[in-house]
């Protein structure tokens, strides 16, 4: 597996109005999109730190992934997100033959376009990873 750089963090958070103020006002970032990715309820917003991305993630349902993280969790970092030179695909097949548990077996379409696939926290050291790849770069 080929990874370029850190994609971005994820941060969960319960709502994007209050929480986007904190990341320009007080951290001088600018958000540069919001977006909502319906089938994983949960709209996005976005600001570049360098050549890495944080995402604000908030549910946009109570029974979405980030509503079910907040509750059990509270708000905070959600996960990590690589970008992967060689397809999220191989990346895949290549961390499963290595005995990686999958959250997804197939890259699926995330914000802004990405292909994107989880790895399950359990062998990842508690840390939940994404795999994304611009089908466009």
């Amino acid at each position: 597996m080929n990874i370029s750089h850190i994609e971005h963090l994820g941060i969960a958070v319960k709502n994007l109005e209050e929480a986007i103020p904190y990341y320009e006002k007080v951290l001088g970032l600018k958000c540069y999109a919001i977006e909502e990715v319906a089938d994983q309820k949960v709209k996005t917003a976005f600001f570049k730190v360098g050549q890495t991305k944080i995402e604000l993630l908030e549910p946009t349902n109570e029974e979405s992934t980030i509503a079910k993280f907040i509750e059990k969790r509270g708000e905070g970092v959600h996960h990590v997100a690589f970008a992967v030179a060689d397809g999220v695909a191989n990346a895949l097949s290549e961390v499963e033959s290595k005995e990686v548990k999958l959250i997804d077996k197939a890259p699926r379409k995330g914000a802004e376009g990405l292909n994107i696939a989880f790895l399950h926290p359990k062998s990842t050291m508690g840390v939940l990873t994404e795999l994304c790849e611009n089908p466009n770069a």
